[in-house]
């Protein structure tokens, strides 16, 4: 949609680049602790995508909340995005979205067409993942914020979660990183049309093709890979695992253009956040510094991190090549701590 509002000069940073730096969320939340509940399978104990409530023995609710600030100046683009990036977090739990409500900051003089291009293009990705966009909450503020609470459904012997990595497993990843570099090298006019493009049609992209493929196979651990980088993530899936990440430098799959930005010095805010939080954690073996910034870049909406048993990965990888969808595998899950980026 065109629009003659700059949604991007509105506000101080995009997308999942905007997230709390995960270092301070973490000082944050110590020894903070819900009401101990036997029927609260996933929630802060280790924290994960979205929290898990066990109904019954055959039923439990997945329930997210994710919302960000705008990353690009398209409102319908940027509804889409918002939209996807909230309803993956149930996908990333190994479960499916019923129900979404908005959560909405606009500035009062936003014109009408502007918001409603970003509302109806929520509701449109919503009806795509299979759920319903039944209302939502909206308040006045200077800088515009989107996104959706999500309900979702999910057997409770068949939860995904980011701590049950074992050694022998593969590492996979179910798209290519770099949407805050291209992004933010579009803006500067440093990449083509077509490279911009390509992120942000990444970034619209449902992970449920990808967890409808996957769930067959039985992983053992998935988390989607946002704000906190493929780095970040992957230190958070190895810590609370109790193991060691390894990953192959020459496997991480980027966007086009992505590679590029890093090594032309194009960094997000949330590059430093992210090492920050993960450095300390991570090996990265005389790894060059633009493939270090891939690694660190915020990702807005984008693609499971998966790990399970190596010997199902050539049928999974089949699998995904017949259903036409992104699969890359980038390392494996060995005993010990840590990330190790070889």
């Amino acid at each position: 949609m065109e629009s003659a509002t700059r949604l991007t000069g509105l506000e101080a940073g995009g997308g999942c680049a905007a997230k709390y730096p995960a270092a301070r969320l973490r000082e944050l939340l110590a020894g903070f602790m819900p009401t101990d509940s036997t029927d609260l399978l996933v929630g802060l104990d280790p924290a994960d995508d979205a929290a898990v409530y066990r109904l019954d023995d055959e039923r439990a609710i997945v329930f997210t909340i994710d919302f960000f600030p705008p990353m690009l100046d398209d409102p319908a683009l940027y509804g889409a995005i918002a939209a996807a990036n909230a309803l993956n977090d149930v996908f990333a739990m190994g479960g499916r979205p019923l129900v979404a409500l908005s959560v909405a900051a606009f500035p009062e003089d936003l014109p009408l067409e502007t918001v409603r291009a970003i509302l109806d293009a929520a509701a449109a990705k919503t009806r795509e993942a299979g759920a319903i966009l039944a209302g939502g909450h909206t308040i006045r503020d200077e800088e515009p914020k989107y996104g959706l609470a999500v309900v979702g459904t999910v057997h409770p012997g068949a939860v995904w979660r980011t701590s049950d990595a074992r050694p022998g497993d593969a590492v996979l990843l179910t798209k290519p990183l770099g949407t805050g570099l291209v992004l933010t090298a579009a803006r500067r006019g440093l990449v083509a049309d077509a490279e911009r493009d390509a992120a942000t049609s990444s970034m619209a992209a449902l992970n449920d093709r990808a967890a409808e493929a996957l769930r067959p196979f039985e992983p053992n651990a998935v988390t989607d890979v946002t704000g906190f980088g493929l780095f970040g993530h992957a230190h958070e899936l190895a810590e609370r695992s109790g193991v060691r990440l390894v990953l192959d430098a020459d496997a991480l799959p980027a966007l086009d253009g992505a590679t590029e930005a890093a090594e032309a010095g194009i960094r997000t805010g949330g590059d430093p956040r992210n090492r920050d939080f993960a450095a300390d954690a991570l090996t990265l073996d005389g790894l060059p510094e633009g493939l270090v910034a891939l690694g660190y870049d915020p990702q807005t909406s984008g693609g499971l991190l998966v790990t399970l048993p190596a010997e199902r990965t050539a049928v999974l990888a089949a699998e995904f090549a017949s259903r036409d969808l992104f699969l890359a595998r980038i390392g494996s899950v060995e005993e010990g701590s840590g990330v190790l980026v070889r």
